[in-house]
């Protein structure tokens, strides 16, 4: 008999359990078949309305100045070498491409959160172009013929989790990207494109799509006639929510040019991709004034995205298409009498491989020597040889496509840049897309090590699928399934049992090291109605063939994921639940105690904290009075007492005391804060190590700190400020592995610390670290 029960010390009311649900044979799909509402909803769960690029830059100013008292007074601990282990070979989104047009066979990418980066070998390899302490979203690059490089910070995609990292403005690189500084647009959120004026250029558009979940700000295009050093706005959006995502340049007459504007907002329950701010613009006077282009275009507010694009050799032809307001493809036109009048093309919603979410996309390449070849990027490359009336799918790429670049240096070759990373064709685009071999910027959700050796890793990432790098520091990882990549585990006595689940939970188990045959788990063998986009798996530490599976139920199982048992009811409150939105009411978090089977806790996406000393018989809930409220990200239990738990929430404090971290001392009663002192940002990972050091991951950093909390140091060198997913710590190494979204996975050896830190039971939670962190600074 399963039982709900409110601990008297906690709150007064006891809860009756509810039956337990018949099993599950479906996951829900629709409002989070993207992750964006995942990254969004838990780091707006403390209420707020907007992820302003000032609470990341606030949070990212915490974070150095922590680095420099680290350096005063710890300096072991800030300088301990975070060392990149991988992947190389699996790459990550990359959101647009500039061509360097002096130097041969380089080029430069935007990686949607990972920074700009380099290559000069074709696109073979690439070297980092930004400073890692920065923050790493960026949204378009461009370069000028003399090879000054700008950079326009922000991701106009409003998906990915790109969008809870927006952008401070535009940056400028006269070395190549050696050296950077900001010239402007701070409050611009995200820049989707530049567009340079050929006859002079000092003349440098850029196009501002905005704050998605605030309306305002700097939006639309705009123009710096000095090279960069200053901006104005030349083409107004319709109205406060609208930004500016495309602006080209007619070549053959630099005084006319065009721009895209898109209709958009983010709000916590709610995603309107799509208005009466969504529309086309020319401009006959080199931007000074503007005219809306409407013959033959669609006038009503069922407009979402829209893409734009002029072919160099005939600049007359014009290609563009848009979406509907709620995400699926609507219509394609061309124009062949630069935008005067438009047609609508015969292309379909298949065609044009759109899907729903047509506002992921919304770019349109052609040919510059070949007016009638186009490409429309979609979930596959699409491509048309006749004047867009007809588009097929381009193979050997990987899905959802954002950015394509000739080489005007040499004839047939084209650069694409997709969620799959980086991709080089000498045939035209047509065939024989290469991809690149060293692409360091891969979007990962977790990561897990064998216990056995902690150079086996594998990890879950964010549109590439769960991936195995069995082979060493930078060694290729493999693909071993998934769709999105979650939640990923490796069995702690067998590395060849790999675990890997795709969003929602549906999970494989495979005796060959993630490859076939794979056994499915969760999909039909567990209890669930509601899981989370990343559904927690775990093993008991107490013994390797007992394993946790929880949706808004906990389930256990007894012989290493074969079958599976509910031992809750639901733990959540099941709402609410919007259709444009997050599905609330899922099990986000839960760990077993080491030194008791018998203890779990859990924590949820509706900022609940539960716990069970009895293997579930009794599940008691923590007083909410005591708790911040938000999302839980992660919860821990000591490896020395089952009483000693450690819970870690999302979002910002915003001014208030709200926890980022707390602790509990006498087995989930009572819980105090000990993360004051930690940049105000989310949290997202705890470790708490067998000699009293607590390791948090954050997404501005990794930082250390004892058992009790108190004082807290940053960990570590040279990790970039890419958000921390993700820790997974090996004791008997001390190796600590980070998985970063966007900058890949690294490594890095924790200090030893003495003995006489571990003591029990701790004594005033929250005060008094300085002797252990002293200690662990003497330590090698």
């Amino acid at each position: 008999m399963l039982a709900l029960v409110a601990t008297a010390a906690l709150t007064a009311s006891s809860i009756a359990a509810p039956a337990v649900p018949s099993l599950a044979t479906s996951f829900p799909t629709g409002p989070m078949e993207v992750p964006d509402e995942w990254m969004t909803a838990q780091r707006m769960s403390d209420g707020s309305t907007d992820l302003s690029a000032a609470k990341y830059a606030n949070a990212r100013g915490e974070a150095n100045q922590l680095v420099a008292k680290t350096r005063n007074s710890y300096r072991p601990l800030a300088d301990r070498p975070w060392s990149f282990f991988g992947p190389a070979n699996i790459g990550g989104r990359v959101v647009d491409i500039a061509v360097d047009p002096q130097v041969n066979d380089q080029v430069f990418i935007a990686a949607a959160s990972g920074g700009v980066w380099k290559s000069s070998d074709a696109g073979a390899t690439f070297t980092p172009a930004w400073p890692d302490g920065w923050g790493q979203a960026i949204g378009a690059v461009a370069m000028t013929s003399d090879g000054v490089l700008f950079a326009g910070t922000g991701e106009a995609q409003p998906g990915g989790g790109s969008i809870t990292f927006g952008g401070d403005g535009v940056y400028r690189s006269a070395d190549r990207g050696a050296s950077w500084e900001r010239v402007g647009l701070a409050d611009s959120h995200a820049i989707a494109r530049f567009a340079i004026d050929p006859s002079n250029e000092s003349r440098i558009f850029a196009a501002a799509a905005g704050n998605l979940f605030v309306p305002g700000g700097e939006r639309g295009v705009y123009l710096s006639e000095d090279g960069g050093d200053n901006w104005r706005q030349v083409l107004a959006p319709p109205n406060d929510t609208t930004g500016a995502t495309e602006v080209v340049i007619d070549p053959s007459n630099p005084a006319r040019m065009y721009a895209a504007m898109w209709d958009h907002r983010r709000e916590p329950h709610q995603r309107t991709y799509g208005g009466a701010g969504s529309s086309l613009w020319r401009s006959d006077d080199g931007g000074a004034t503007w005219q809306r282009m409407t013959t033959g275009l669609p006038t009503d507010a069922d407009q979402g995205r829209w893409g734009l694009a002029l072919a160099p050799s005939n600049p007359q032809r014009l290609y563009a298409y848009v979406g509907t307001a709620i995400g699926p493809f609507r219509a394609f036109y061309r124009s062949d009498n630069g935008g005067d009048t438009w047609t609508q093309t015969p292309v379909s919603s298949g065609q044009a491989s759109q899907s729903t979410f047509s506002w992921w996309f919304g770019k349109l390449f052609v040919d510059p020597g070949n007016e009638n070849h186009v490409f429309l990027m979609g979930v596959n490359l699409m491509r048309s040889t006749n004047g867009a009336q007809s588009f097929s799918s381009v193979g050997g790429v990987h899905a959802d496509q954002h950015a394509m670049r000739w080489d005007p240096k040499i004839p047939g070759r084209v650069y694409l840049g997709n969620d799959g990373g980086f991709y080089r064709s000498q045939n035209n685009g047509a065939s024989g897309w290469v991809k690149s071999t060293d692409e360091r910027y891969t979007q990962f959700y977790t990561v897990d090590v064998a216990q056995t050796d902690p150079s086996l890793k594998v990890g879950g990432t964010q549109d590439n699928g769960c991936n195995r790098g069995y082979n060493g520091v930078g060694g290729p990882w493999n693909a071993i399934g998934c769709g999105d990549g979650l939640q990923t585990l490796i069995h702690p006595e067998n590395p060849n049992i790999v675990f890997g689940c795709s969003q929602y939970g549906a999970c494989y188990r495979s005796e060959n090291a993630g490859g076939t045959p794979r056994q499915n788990i969760g999909t039909g063998q567990t209890t669930s109605q509601r899981r989370n986009w990343l559904t927690p798996l775990q093993f008991d530490p107490t013994d390797p063939n007992v394993m946790y599976y929880a949706g808004n139920i906990v389930n256990r199982s007894t012989d290493n994921g074969r079958t599976w048992t509910a031992i809750s009811p639901d733990l959540t409150d099941g709402g609410p639940n919007d259709p444009s939105g997050y599905p609330w009411g899922t099990i986000t978090t839960l760990a077993a105690a080491p030194t008791d089977g018998n203890t779990l806790y859990v924590g949820t996406d509706d900022g609940k904290l539960w716990w069970t000393n009895d293997l579930g018989a009794n599940w008691h809930q923590v007083d909410p009075a005591q708790l911040p409220g938000t999302w839980v990200t992660r919860v821990a239990v000591n490896p020395k007492d089952a009483n000693i738990a450690y819970a870690t929430f999302s979002g910002f404090r915003s001014g208030s005391s709200r926890a980022h971290v707390k602790l509990t001392v006498d087995g989930g009663r009572t819980w105090t804060d000990i993360g004051q002192g930690l940049p105000d940002a989310p949290v997202n990972s705890v470790i708490p190590t067998a000699d009293g050091l607590l390791l948090v991951g954050t997404d501005v950093g990794v930082y250390v700190s004892a058992w009790h909390g108190g004082e807290w140091a940053a960990l570590g060198e040279n990790l970039p400020k890419a958000a921390v997913m993700y820790l997974r710590y090996h004791e008997p190494s001390r190796q600590l592995t980070a998985a970063t979204f966007g900058r890949g996975i690294y490594d890095l050896t924790v200090p030893r610390c003495p003995a006489s830190s571990t003591k029990l039971p701790l004594k005033n939670p929250g005060v008094g670290v300085v002797g252990v962190l002293s200690s662990c600074n003497a330590s090698k």
